[in-house]
């Protein structure tokens, strides 16, 4: 959530910033009205409440002194004022809460480092790991591969769930299983605390992150039991609600944490390869790197969050780039984003070239997303800190990154580690986790 004081007192700035975003935030032009209202309101109510208290004073005094036609007339305007005090209160809950639901649906500012464009088409990559992956042979998708194998079963995940939903088999349950574990293993050995978080959170939660009111639509909630819950759509949700209405020392900062967990999501993505596979289903699983820190850090601790992700795919030897996001592909809460994106066979078309199948196209496909969310959610969550002991208060600065979707990981080393013959090299980093070298 943005500063109301800070929207107002830089208004066409924020305006002209946020619009770059690939949006009309022209509505926010309505934020110092409904400020100016809402000081009106709270002056009269107070002005209201002192002369009450005056008149209510005067009263004791007016009737001991037998008075008591004066004595009723103050107590008639007493009476008056106190329906006109909770006639005001009733007021101002109204425009505090219009104050409020205006902020919650206005996203956060994106950083002046990020590349302004309208869409995905602005972003800009920033950094290549690696060639993309050649191969002696037509490669296979993952689902291909994964039906061959009998590593995947979609018909069946379909007659027991619905659509866009997968049994992991055999080796593949273990390959998941075995990224996992490495992911968190490498993390925690670089100072990441791990957690196991609950995959169900309350309302609270959810606003507090960034996801409601804006993704309602794409989050599962039950409340069969008389209470609200959602499932939830990352791990980010409830890491970052650990601490919400908590006040930090900064001597504790920064913190850092990994979370694996399952993620939710009823979102409906994009016809074609996007639907195939495991790439992008209703249920995955993800490790998650969550941290805290002091503002004037949050940027560096973005660059180092994002290096410790692209660990993962350097260990794994998968063909990766960053890319910067543009203001217009930003997501909802990040102030600044650096995409990872993997290379996938099955995204390119591949022709044979001196005996080799080369790739004819370059598309990457997104398999981390490292932001600084700067004080944002912790405005939302109401997550402080003090440098001493007696200092004012100040919001942290939090950030997220996908350490990595470990589906979309399993799905990257399937395609880009087949053989001839269809089996799978194990990357040398999972042998101890998988207990093999081949899948087959």
């Amino acid at each position: 959530m943005l500063d109301v004081k800070y929207v107002i007192d830089h208004l066409d700035e924020v305006i002209e910033r946020l619009n770059t975003r690939n949006g009309d935030y022209s509505y926010l032009k309505e934020l110092p009205i409904l400020d100016e209202k809402r000081k009106k309101i709270i002056f009269t109510t107070e002005t209201l409440k002192a002369e009450r208290n005056a008149q209510s004073k005067e009263i004791g005094k007016l009737k001991a002194q037998h008075r008591d036609e004066e004595a009723k007339a103050a107590l008639e305007k007493v009476s008056f004022d106190k329906a006109e005090i909770a006639r005001l209160d009733e007021e101002l809950s109204k425009v505090n809460e219009e104050i409020h639901q205006m902020m919650l649906k206005t996203p956060n500012i994106p950083d002046e480092s990020l590349p302004i464009g309208a869409d995905d088409s602005f972003n800009q990559p920033q950094k290549y790991f690696s060639e993309p992956t050649t191969f002696d042979f037509k490669p296979l998708s993952h689902w291909e591969l994964g039906m061959k194998l009998h590593g995947f079963d979609f018909d069946r995940a379909a007659k027991v769930t619905g659509s866009r939903f997968a049994f992991y088999l055999g080796a593949f349950a273990r390959l998941e299983r075995a990224l996992a574990s490495f992911m968190l293993d490498t993390h925690v050995a670089h100072g990441y605390t791990e957690v196991l978080p609950p995959f169900l959170v309350n309302t609270d939660s959810l606003t507090g992150s960034g996801q409601l009111p804006k993704f309602a639509d794409q989050a599962y909630m039950t409340e069969n039991t008389g209470e609200q819950l959602w499932l939830i759509p990352t791990a980010e949700v409830p890491v970052t609600n650990y601490y919400r209405n908590e006040i930090l020392s900064a001597d504790e900062l920064p913190k850092w944490f990994c979370a694996y967990s399952s993620c939710f999501r009823a979102e409906a993505g994009a016809a074609g390869r996007d639907t195939r596979g495991i790439i992008r289903q209703h249920q995955f699983q993800k490790v998650e790197l969550v941290k805290y820190c002091l503002p004037e850090k949050s940027f560096e601790e973005l660059e180092e969050l994002t290096q410790e992700a692209e660990r993962i795919l350097e260990l794994l030897k998968l063909p990766y780039r960053r890319v910067c996001l543009s203001t217009g592909d930003v997501g909802f809460s990040s102030a600044k984003t650096f995409d990872l994106e993997v290379w996938m066979p099955s995204y390119n078309d591949y022709v044979e070239k001196d005996g080799k199948f080369v790739p004819t196209t370059s598309v990457y496909k997104e398999i981390s997303s490292c932001s600084n969310d700067t004080d944002y959610q912790a405005r939302r969550m109401n997550i402080r800190f003090k440098r001493t002991k007696d200092g004012k208060t100040e919001f942290v600065h939090m950030l997220n990154g996908s350490g990595l979707a470990v589906g979309r990981t399993t799905a990257a080393v399937i395609e880009n580690y087949q053989n001839a013959d269809g089996t799978i090299t194990v990357p040398e980093v999972l042998r101890p986790y998988m207990g093999c070298d081949i899948i087959k």
